[in-house]
Formats: C-alpha cells, sequence, structure tokens
C-alpha cells in the first residue's frame, strides 16, 4: 500500500527525556499538528484519515534543529505544532520538546524531514 499523505513528528534529543515523557510529548504534537492542519487544510486531514494515519516519529540534535524544520514546513505552506512543556515533571516550564509536522503530502514531509532518523 502506498501512502499519499503522513505526519512527522520530530523530537529533541539532547533533552534526554524518559520513554513515558517522549510518548507524552510525541502524542501531544500528533494531536496539535493534526488539529492545525484540520483548520488549513481540512482535504490533507481527510485524506489522511482515510489513508490510515501514517505518521513517522524522528529525532533531531538540538532546538536549533527544531526551529530550522519548522521554518522550512511554514515556508512549504504546512501547518505544524511546536510543543512547549507545561513543566510539571521532568522538564522546566516552556522547554520545547517536540514539532508535529502535517499531516501533508509525504513528498512535502520528505523534502523537510528527508534527512532526519527514526526515533
Amino acid at each position: 500500500m502506498s501512502f499519499n499523505f503522513k505526519q512527522a513528528i520530530v523530537v529533541r534529543q539532547d533533552l534526554r527525556m524518559s520513554k513515558g515523557k517522549t510518548a507524552a510529548q510525541v502524542a501531544h504534537a500528533s494531536i496539535s499538528s493534526y488539529i492545525a492542519t484540520a483548520r488549513a487544510k481540512p482535504r490533507w486531514t481527510e485524506a489522511w484519515l482515510e489513508e490510515g494515519q501514517k505518521k513517522v516519529v524522528l529525532k533531531a540534535p538540538s532546538l536549533a534543529d527544531m526551529i530550522e524544520l519548522k521554518g522550512r514546513a511554514e515556508r512549504e505552506g504546512i501547518p505544524n505544532a511546536l510543543i512547549q512543556d507545561a513543566g510539571l515533571t521532568e522538564l522546566d516550564p516552556g522547554t520545547v520538546t517536540c514539532l508535529g509536522i502535517g499531516p501533508a503530502p509525504s513528498d512535502a514531509i520528505d523534502r523537510i524531514t528527508g534527512r532526519l532518523k527514526l526515533l
């Protein structure tokens, strides 16, 4: 099966979050980015849902890398969501943890995140 749409979630590696914390932050990024896309590009979210909601979870070395990816997504016109932690457990309030991108056409996601490794 081929997927025409997917969502990417990028996780900062310099924070060294626990597995549970990482899972929660990835979930926040997925939902927040989905909502942003549903508002801006509802056709993309409908197609993504019909295809089975393909997602990839990737890693970025630092906050600077995350900000660069966000800028590239915005220049491509892809809705995204930068996630900041509430600071209730492992991290200081406002710490940027993840970036959700899309869902969007797979080739557009690949242009932005294609050099990143899977988490």
